[in-house]
């Protein structure tokens, strides 16, 4: 394979040094959040936010209030896009369906979808107002059916932010709290003396944010891990160097750690991206912050063929990946790895981010190797049940039981098969033995 780079991004340890000081601060954090409660999640929001209301959960007449202060074209589009999420959850939603089937006479197996019974939706919002990170766990939980939502997010600018808090509303959450970062999650999952502890956390945030939702999954559910924003633009000669630019620093701006990679079999427009990038970056208003990720993890990469291209692009299993190429088909076939896919020069990250009607909660840091990102299916636990209903099939079905577990040497296991093949089959199987063959299948 040839790959070659002509910009690589910070090298692998220390990029590997850097979660670790992550890993640390998250760990004291959260015993301090174990030990002190609300007392610790106080001193935490006023060190990190400079925030210290009477209380942190919105009153409804604090969010009516809020939400009073948009303006209607405001207040329509969040609507509107809120809309969108609900309309292909549900459509997800109705993809699964409970089951029951008669595998043999008299034995009936089945599932339920049951949701998860209380949620914490994580919402980012102290450099950014997430809007659309309301929509994609909140509204989303709520077609799932989850009976109790509570949603955080950080004031923004030292208030709540209306938009965010409408969003949150309108979504359909339960109980708002005005509470970010590390304390935002602890809280949620571990619990205060005002704040009941969840079942799950969901949603993104940055890399303290994801390392918390990580050393807590065990005691809570996680969607996924969701850590700082990561691109791909994969494209070829059918699209400019303005395009791929501008679709890198989109996302670029997202925080000072968020990869950005171009992966083309182009050179011509590698180059030409790379110096229309440093053109944007000259007129972006958030080049303070876009900048500063590309130096540091933005990579342009160039692959003789679209097979290589391939490998490459399922090796990184990016986040976003964007499609810009000739045969934008043969890459949604072929492609395992990745959070979402973008096809053709017509769509965006953008779209998915905040208004198409996909989730934008996304796995990153390779995650898309084992896991999809958040949909209405995460709020749903998958349970089985099982029921036998004859006579003849509780004997059959002990008989093989009982054998099979004295193979592995569970004697009690087969006790609890044998006692049904006494009392339903009539046959006489002799206490910590396996049942007879009556049922062999090679004579």
């Amino acid at each position: 394979m040839t790959v070659k780079y002509l910009k690589h991004g910070k090298p692998d340890v220390e990029r590997a040094e850097d979660d670790a000081k992550t890993r640390q601060i998250v760990e004291a954090t959260l015993a301090d959040i174990q030990a002190r409660g609300d007392t610790a999640v106080r001193a935490l929001s006023e060190k990190f936010d400079g925030y210290t209301p009477d209380a942190f959960r919105l009153t409804q007449a604090q969010i009516d209030d809020l939400i009073a202060q948009l303006t209607p074209q405001e207040l329509h589009d969040i609507k509107f896009a809120q809309e969108q999420v609900r309309t292909f959850a549900q459509a997800q939603r109705a993809s699964m369906t409970d089951i029951e089937v008669e595998t043999m006479p008299g034995v009936i197996l089945g599932h339920k979808n049951i949701p998860v019974q209380s949620v914490g939706c994580y919402v980012p919002g102290g450099k950014f107002p997430m809007v659309a990170s309301a929509h994609m766990s909140v509204a989303t939980a709520s077609v799932a059916g989850v009976p109790r939502i509570i949603a955080c997010t950080p004031p923004f600018n030292g208030k709540p932010n209306p938009g965010v808090i409408a969003a949150m509303h309108l979504g359909g959450a339960h109980e708002i709290y005005v509470l970010g970062g590390i304390q935002a999650v602890g809280a949620m999952a571990i619990g205060t003396e005002t704040i009941e502890p969840v079942h799950m956390l969901v949603g993104p945030g940055n890399a303290f944010v994801a390392e918390a939702k990580r050393q807590l999954f065990g005691r809570v559910g996680i969607d996924l891990f969701a850590g700082p924003t990561e691109t791909m633009v994969i494209a070829d000669d059918t699209v400019d160097a303005e395009i791929c630019a501008t679709d890198l620093l989109g996302q670029a701006e997202h925080g000072y750690n968020s990869p950005a990679v171009l992966l083309t079999n182009s050179e011509k427009l590698a180059r030409e991206t790379l110096v229309e990038i440093d053109r944007l970056l000259e007129i972006l208003p958030t080049r303070d912050t876009a900048s500063v990720s590309w130096a540091d993890y933005g990579e342009v990469i160039v692959c003789d063929t679209y097979d290589e291209m391939l490998a490459v692009a399922n090796d990184i299993a990016s986040e976003h990946v964007q499609v810009m190429t000739d045969r934008d088909d043969w890459f949604l076939e072929h492609m395992t790895c990745y959070g979402a896919l973008f096809l053709g020069a017509r769509t965006n990250v953008s779209n998915g981010d905040k208004i198409i009607g996909t989730n934008h909660t996304l796995p990153t840091k390779k995650a898309g190797r084992y896991t999809g990102g958040l949909w209405v299916g995460k709020f749903l636990k998958t349970h089985s049940y099982q029921r036998i209903l004859t006579d003849e099939a509780a004997t059959l079905i002990g008989e093989y039981g009982s054998r099979l577990c004295m193979l592995e040497g569970f004697v009690g296991h087969a006790e609890q098969c044998n006692v049904r093949v006494r009392r339903y089959g009539g046959v006489n199987v002799p206490y910590g033995e396996a049942a007879p063959y009556r049922n062999r299948q090679d004579q």
